[in-house]
This record gives structure tokens, sequence and C-alpha cells, in this order.
């Protein structure tokens, strides 16, 4: 499937991966997956896209944009978009598809192979595009959750399909680890305390 003197790019929908993976029961390795994908071929780039709520004061995603911005990945944002429904309910609209859309038509001529990370089937026709100029597609998602993560018309259109399920091993983060750092976060909180206590003593 992947031939080491292609060079590809790899396009990652950032909210789908996250639902795709949460919906399988496993955390992505950002690390591990930029080093699956430089072991099988030329990785030219690798671009998440991701929506941000501006008017939050933390957000919980910031730390993995900065980690991702700092270790190889291309990260796009921009901000949602608030507005009322009908009924008067406040929505959020995050939305990223014409990003992606663009930098992956730019990108065609550079690759031999693009890697998609979504199971959007509004990507069929940006599949269909980047194939017309002579390219590869994989599209990345899932057929093992109930429905599929994937739409069918996308999956048919993609030259390859792999499913985030047998990636798993390869690209999943050690639940070991992620039990090790939350433990590290609470002795670091807890000793923050404990520190305030002894400068409250003093």
């Amino acid at each position: 499937m992947f031939d080491p003197r292609e060079k590809i790019a790899l396009f990652i929908d950032g909210a789908n991966l996250y639902a795709t993976s949460k919906a399988l029961g496993f955390d992505i390795d950002y690390k591990r997956l930029l080093t699956e994908f430089k072991s099988t071929s030329y990785l030219l780039r690798a671009f998440y896209y991701t929506a941000l709520i501006e008017d939050q004061e933390y957000s919980s995603i910031r730390p993995l944009i900065d980690w991702l911005d700092y270790n190889g990945y291309k990260v796009v944002t921009k901000p949602t978009k608030e507005f009322y429904d009908a009924s008067g309910r406040r929505k959020i609209k995050a939305n990223m598809d014409i990003e992606l859309a663009v930098d992956a038509m730019e990108m065609a001529d550079h690759i031999d192979h693009m890697v998609l990370f979504s199971g959007d089937g509004d990507y069929r026709r940006l599949v269909e595009a980047v194939q017309r100029k002579g390219k590869k597609v994989s599209v990345i998602s899932t057929l093992q959750t109930q429905p599929p993560m994937i739409a069918d018309d996308l999956r048919r259109q993609a030259d390859h399909f792999i499913d985030l399920a047998n990636l798993q091993n390869r690209i999943g983060r050690d639940p070991a680890e992620r039990m090790a750092r939350m433990a590290e976060r609470e002795a670091q909180r807890r000793q923050v305390e404990r520190d305030d206590e002894d400068y409250d003593e003093a």
C-alpha cells in the first residue's frame, strides 16, 4: 500500500479522528503516528485541523495543539462560529473542511500519496479531485463502530481504506503511560498544595 519512495502528506481532521479513536476506546499517540508514517514512506508534511473556541480561558485541546506545533505537525486552526438556531438555541459551528480541501489541492502537485484521517463523506469530491491529478489517496477511519464512522461513498472513492482499529497497536497511546502521567500530575498538584501550606505557616 505504501511505497518507501513515495512522497506522502497526512491530512488529519482533528475532531473526526478524536471521535473515531474514542469510539474505538483508545487515544492517539501523535509521536508514534508520525514515526509510523515516516517508516513507510517519505513523509513530506503532516497537517492537523481543528477549530478553537476563542472566548474560553482554558481549552483542553490547547496543550495538544502546542505540542503538535513544535513536534512536526503543521497545525491549522480557526475560531468557532457561534449562532442561534430558529428556536433560539445557542449553537457552535466548527468546520475545517474548506481549509483541509484547499491545502490538499495545493499539496497534490508535490506528493504521490495523500493520507486522509477522516470518515466525513463531504471529502469524497476532494478525494476524487486529487485522484484526477494522478495521486493515490488512502482514507483512515473505521467500520468497527455502530454505525460505522466512515461514509460509504468516501470509502468507495479512496484507493485504499485503512481501518483505524488495525493501527491501534502502532499509533495508540499505551494506557499504562496515561495512568503514569495522571499520577505524576496528581503528585505535582499535591506538592504545590504542600508548598502553599508551608508558605502560609511561615
